[in-house]
């Protein structure tokens, strides 16, 4: 304070006032009527000392009171400044949290639309590779049909066929493999979609609170261009926590990767199917060319072997005939020399009387007789086996020639319709969707 007087200390100086105390003053009855308006001196002092007093201790407090106004706005002026700052470094502070998970966002968002794109990719794979398994699957079942024309005896559950059916079982599962992967594959599509949509919604909303927040960090009390909302301070009922705030994210990002690591692992499965798929197929139509191979082989070893036997049957033939050809004269040679003998055995019988003897020329052409009749009967027993035999070799000729018409149907529908149809399986590559 600038005074050295105590505040409530009035200067010290004595006043001699006349003071009408008594009954009988010298004022009397000549001063009636003027004494009830008036103070006396003395009240007149002491109504100046305190308004002396008063004064001094208005100006003491106001000083006072100045003195604690200076202190508080400084004091007030350096706290304001103190929590601005704070209040700018904290909302800095938020800044770099909020780019650090927006950052996070955005790179598990650009993953899982890059893995969605390579997953796409694949599932493309798995469409082609699904639509380049309908060529096989026409053509073994082309083979199937074609070989149902083959005739008795070929017409036989042989090796072939059961490679074709193995084929064409393997083809069914393997198509219906490719359908629930290509399912699978859909279905993660659509969740890293999701996922992605999630994280960008995210990073969108973190990407206007950074806007927000760096507006507000540039914001002092200079700033022309702030305004008065008595009610901000107010905390909104369903606003955040910083850890339920983290947690959200957080839990985004780590669906976000367990989608990512999900498709991945799909990826590396649907590689796994398409190489296995094709490399299934292709052993499998491999066996089945190896078995038409084979079985051509025994056809074409069969025909040879019955056109062998046939040429030597109609040989057989041939001969055949020439014998009953040469049996026929002989039967024919023999007739003449019966007539002779039997004419001769019947112009003796005209004998007449004793002359009718049975003398050695009769018995020897009786013996003759005999003889030619047993020559003619074991010619014609020969001739019947003879042309029996021709009838046989006739029936095996003909046999012959129809299992040889068998066999090259055969060998027509198995090298010419099934083994020409398989020219045009599909290569590894397009079996696994790459072409």
């Amino acid at each position: 304070m600038a005074s050295s007087v105590p505040p409530c200390e009035l200067p010290h100086k004595v006043y001699e006032v006349a003071r009408n105390t008594g009954a009988h003053t010298s004022s009397g009855l000549a001063t009636a009527g003027f004494r009830t308006a008036k103070y006396v001196e003395d009240e007149w002092f002491q109504n100046c000392y305190a308004r002396y007093h008063q004064a001094f201790a208005d100006r003491d407090q106001s000083e006072r009171q100045r003195h604690e106004s200076r202190q508080l706005m400084g004091e007030t002026e350096a706290l304001a400044q103190r929590t601005q700052q704070d209040s700018t470094r904290k909302v800095g502070q938020r800044l770099e949290d909020i780019h650090c998970w927006k950052s996070e966002l955005q790179r598990e968002g650009d993953d899982l639309a890059a893995e969605a794109g390579l997953l796409l990719a694949d599932k493309l794979r798995l469409e082609r590779a699904l639509d380049a398994t309908a060529l096989p699957f026409c053509i073994v079942t082309d083979n199937l049909q074609c070989r149902e024309r083959r005739q008795h005896p070929d017409l036989v559950r042989d090796c072939v066929e059961v490679e074709l059916l193995k084929e064409a079982e393997l083809i069914r599962n393997i198509q219906e493999l490719l359908k629930r992967t290509i399912a699978q594959a859909v279905n993660q599509i659509r969740l890293n979609r999701e996922h992605k949509e999630t994280c960008e919604r995210d990073g969108s909303d973190k990407a206007e609170a950074h806007s927000i927040d760096e507006r507000c960090a540039r914001y002092c009390s200079q700033s022309t261009d702030v305004q008065s909302h008595p009610h901000s301070a107010a905390n909104a009922e369903s606003a955040s926590t910083p850890e339920t705030w983290a947690r959200f994210t957080q839990d985004n990002l780590c669906r976000a990767q367990r989608e990512r690591r999900a498709s991945a692992n799909l990826r590396a499965l649907i590689h796994c199917v398409l190489q296995d798929a094709g490399e299934d197929l292709r052993l499998q139509c491999d066996a089945v060319n190896l078995a038409f191979q084979r079985r051509c082989e025994e056809l074409e070893d069969a025909r040879h072997k019955l056109q062998r036997h046939l040429n030597k049957t109609l040989r057989e033939i041939t001969d055949q005939e020439h014998n009953v050809g040469a049996l026929k004269q002989a039967i024919k040679d023999k007739e003449a020399p019966l007539r002779v003998a039997q004419t001769r055995l019947y112009q003796r019988s005209q004998r007449p009387n004793v002359e009718l003897c049975r003398d050695t020329a009769q018995f020897r052409l009786m013996s003759e007789v005999e003889e030619l009749n047993m020559s003619l009967a074991a010619l014609r027993e020969k001739l019947l086996e003879a042309e029996q035999s021709l009838r046989n070799l006739e029936d095996t000729r003909m046999s012959l020639e129809k299992d040889i018409a068998v066999k090259t149907n055969s060998l027509f529908v198995d090298r010419q319709k099934c083994m020409a149809h398989r020219a045009r399986y599909p290569t590894v590559l397009q079996l696994a969707g790459y072409q």
